[in-house]
């Protein structure tokens, strides 16, 4: 239960303020290192500040509509919080000093490599020690959205992401890095521009202030970068060394063959059988107008690891399906694979005519710009 679930379905005021007017565990965790945080320029929701009084307390106002009353999720390494010094929402991970994680993110994202344009692994804004155990680190990261939130809409949307994610990973290759867990909770998008008045960061398809719907701009009209996140289980093997072998059977996508825990196995080809997966499931299995993707896929799962393309190999197998897509093609609609045939007839007209007056407005402008 949440306070969001309360809006609609009403609850009574006393126990929605014995329930969400105290503290949970991982919450009270935080707010005892919200002075130091504070300290380092970043300011953690009001909940989650020393001295916290419930607000609906104090005004009388209906207690599930305050924002305080939205219960911080249960991650206890990880917390959201705003940039002081512009406003701008991060994350703040907690995670043990020196360990390979903050290693690897601190590496990708240093500035000889954070300037190469094909590095899609989140930046790490600060990285500082807690000075009361030095055991324990806190990484700031960009607040980041789930790839799908808001949804995908059209089809170039995907060949854009599809781009960007095959980039990142030649990237992440070429510099010996091997992720080993990028499934679609790893995979995150930078869609500040999508949202010209904010979101708020755990209701996030509100304002900021936790009560508005919060509207947003398609993904198509102002872009978005997606990044690879969270290397915990990251393998860092030097381009020059063979083989490249680890073990291990850690990971969301439990579908990669080769995973064990005494038997090595190319890390690096199993970051391409996960992104294949992430193709298939996310995309191809979901909407009936990416079939253009089926033989990358294909390619990318391959039971026998050897028979898989190296990151390079999918990336430039990918340029040659996406020379092939046409103008009209690229820019419709997505079509999810179960959708009533009515529904699907009237949204196809209204594309047509969508499209066609787009292309109107081009050709008008252009004309106006000759002329002027």
């Amino acid at each position: 239960m949440s306070p969001s679930d309360s809006d609609d379905h009403g609850y009574d005021p006393e126990d929605f303020d014995q329930i969400f007017g105290t503290l949970l565990e991982n919450e009270e965790r935080w707010r005892d290192r919200s002075e130091l945080l504070r300290s380092k320029g970043y300011m953690l929701r009001s909940r989650l500040r020393p001295g916290w009084i419930p607000s609906w307390r104090l005004s009388g106002e209906d207690p599930g509509r305050c924002e305080d009353g939205f219960v911080s999720p249960g991650r206890e390494h990880l917390i959201d919080a705003r940039r002081v010094s512009d406003e701008s929402l991060v994350y703040i991970k907690r995670v043990k000093t020196g360990d390979l994680e903050s290693k690897l993110a601190t590496y990708l994202s240093s500035e000889a490599l954070r300037s190469d344009p094909r590095n899609h692994c989140i930046p790490i804004l600060e990285l500082f020690e807690d000075p009361d155990d030095p055991t324990i680190s806190y990484m700031v990261m960009p607040f980041l959205r789930p790839i799908h939130e808001p949804p995908f809409e059209l089809v170039n949307e995907v060949v854009d992401f599809i781009e960007q994610i095959l980039e990142g990973l030649v990237f992440l290759h070429d510099h010996g890095v091997a992720h080993r867990d990028c499934a679609p909770k790893n995979l995150m998008m930078a869609a500040d521009a999508m949202y010209p008045l904010g979101f708020h960061p755990i209701l996030s398809r509100r304002l900021p202030d936790g009560k508005t719907t919060a509207p947003y701009l398609p993904r198509s009209a102002v872009g978005v970068k997606y990044y690879y996140i969270d290397f915990g289980i990251s393998a860092y093997i030097p381009p020059d060394k063979r083989p490249k072998l680890v073990t291990g059977f850690l990971g969301r996508d439990r579908e990669v063959p080769e995973l064990s825990a005494t038997i090595p196995y190319d890390p690096f080809k199993v970051d391409i059988f996960i992104i294949g997966n992430v193709l298939r499931k996310v995309f191809h299995d979901a909407f009936s107008n990416l079939g253009f993707l089926l033989p990358l896929i294909d390619h990318m799962t391959q039971t026998d690891p050897t028979n898989r393309p190296t990151a390079e190999e999918a990336l430039r197998e990918w340029e040659t399906i996406k020379s092939h897509l046409g103008f009209v093609q690229r820019r419709w609609r997505l079509k999810p694979r179960v959708e009533p045939r009515a529904r699907t007839f009237v949204l196809d007209i209204e594309y047509w005519f969508t499209l066609l007056l787009h292309c109107a407005r081009r050709v008008l402008g252009d004309v106006i710009d000759t002329q002027g």
